[in-house]
């Protein structure tokens, strides 16, 4: 990796840009090598989201997260200083490298592919912004091989996009990365690279919802009937007796079949203003397909060191009324059930991160309080030396319990008996990783894949002694229905 001097003017003009490129093409003619050019710039405030509606084709690699409300606070708490580089949003499109791979080694794959494409990139422009220079954007599925053929998404998609609008405490970070080499026409090249940054630069308009009144003429189907749902709960109650297993965490599945097309960039606006303290993401795999959601969970980031995960488990409804509030909150609080599932999965979280190495610091429980649900939360950091890699850390906690169950080979067994669909990005680690090493993923919860008219949407319970098969189908619907109400 190679990072120059500081220099801001490489999109001023076209001149200084076609100087810049061409010594980059002769170093890489000099080495016989391609190379990867990123070059980081500041415009004026944008929405990322707005820039990609404007400019993301499907058939592109792209992706989009941003994180609002959520864990800011408790960032703030743990790090005096990482409030300001928390994430407001990133866009990022298109592809100038990617890796697509699967199999057990997946997570040491893209890391020695980040790593392998880093060793040749020439980094430029104001490495002092936030969110500036390369950053790789990966999917991870949650089994590490798919048994449905036709499915839409590998094992594992990295990309370092061609275009990265990131927005952050109002200020708006461009990233253009290229690869280039010898036999790289430069006049084209420089055409694209200009006319797209003018075309981002001159955007300026703002999104807004279709009003489009059709959800009546929605078709619903359930993928399993949700006699099979409870069936399945109990199955797995009756395999906690027999301590096969302590907790299962099951999923159910819905296909909806609209008259009119899903449109992504929709459905993230109405995610972002139904669930402004969840995570927002997206995921094209560049077929026209995308993976949406918005998660209330955190597995891990990674910033200047210093890690947080988030232990997640536990759920009660909100109130209508403050004092019904309360009493589901105070109800959460004092159930032995929901006390044991979050303590299962902060003692899996805490294990995981000491066998890298790390010492894990819990803080005090808390109340996570989504729009129409709440969750216990502990967040748990650690300081992390140089030699360990966030995908390390990614690798050693996916699957968690509060998304697999305990222990973690023999719950995925018989999720995979019981589930009557691919769990595909379901549950598992959406993220990215920078330059520095610094990067953040969230768990694909409360998600859906959409493929022109089809939605198939997911959501999943903690099956633990004491669970109830009528009350665990009412908590995933009840999270159906939040994510339904968002897509159309």
């Amino acid at each position: 990796m190679t990072v120059t001097p500081y220099c801001n003017n490489l999109f001023q003009s076209r001149r200084d840009l076609h100087q810049f490129l061409s010594a980059c093409q002769q170093d890489s003619s000099e080495k016989n090598h391609p190379k990867i050019i990123s070059i980081s710039l500041e415009i004026e405030p944008v929405d990322p989201l707005v820039i990609f509606d404007h400019i993301a084709e499907p058939n592109q690699f792209n992706f989009y997260i941003e994180r609002r409300e959520l864990n800011k606070k408790i960032d703030l708490e743990i790090n005096k200083n990482s409030l300001s580089k928390s994430i407001s949003g990133i866009a990022a499109i298109g592809s100038a490298i990617h890796l697509q791979i699967g199999g057990s080694s997946r997570f040491e794959a893209a890391k020695d592919f980040i790593q392998t494409v880093l060793s040749d990139t020439i980094i430029a422009g104001d490495l002092r912004l936030p969110l500036s220079g390369p950053h790789f954007f990966c999917g991870f599925t949650f089994f590490d091989s798919n048994y449905d053929s036709n499915f839409f998404f590998p094992s594992a998609t990295i990309f370092l996009p061609r275009w990265q609008i990131s927005y952050q405490e109002n200020r708006c970070t461009v990233v253009a990365n290229l690869a280039i080499h010898s036999e790289t026409p430069l006049e084209p090249t420089i055409d694209d690279l200009w006319q797209t940054l003018q075309m981002i630069r001159s955007t300026n308009y703002e999104l807004l919802s279709p009003h489009l009144n059709h959800r009546a003429l929605l078709k619903k189907r359930d993928v399993a009937d949700t006699q099979h749902f409870k069936q399945s709960v109990l199955s797995a109650l009756r395999s906690i007796e027999t301590n096969v297993f302590s907790k299962v965490v099951l999923a159910h599945a819905v296909d909806i079949i609209s008259p009119l097309p899903f449109h992504a960039v929709h459905s993230l606006h109405n995610l972002r203003k139904l669930h402004p303290d969840c995570y927002i993401f997206a995921i094209g795999n560049g077929k026209g397909q995308y993976f949406i959601g918005a998660s209330p969970e955190r597995l891990i980031s990674l910033r200047n060191r210093q890690l947080v995960a988030d232990a997640l488990a536990g759920s009660a409804p909100r109130g209508k009324t403050t004092c019904e509030d309360a009493h589901f909150a105070n109800g959460l609080l004092n159930s032995t059930k929901e006390m044991h599932e979050h303590q299962v999965v902060l003692e899996f979280i805490t294990r995981q991160l000491c066998q890298l190495g790390l010492t894990p610091q819990p803080s005090p429980l808390r109340l996570l309080q989504l729009s129409n649900i709440q969750h216990l939360q502990t967040p748990i950091q650690a300081r992390v030396p140089a030699g360990i890699h966030l995908l390390d850390a990614v690798a050693e906690l996916h699957p968690t319990p509060a998304v697999a169950g305990v222990p973690r080979k023999v719950a995925c067994e018989h999720i995979r008996r019981y589930e009557a669909f691919e769990r595909s990005l379901y549950a598992a680690p959406i993220g990215w990783v920078d330059h520095q090493g610094n990067g953040e993923f969230a768990v694909g919860i409360r998600s859906a894949l959409i493929d022109g008219c089809h939605a198939r949407l997911y959501a999943g319970a903690g099956i633990v002694a004491g669970s109830d098969p009528e009350r665990e189908l009412a908590e995933v619907q009840l999270k159906l229905q939040a994510l339904l109400a968002a897509l159309v």
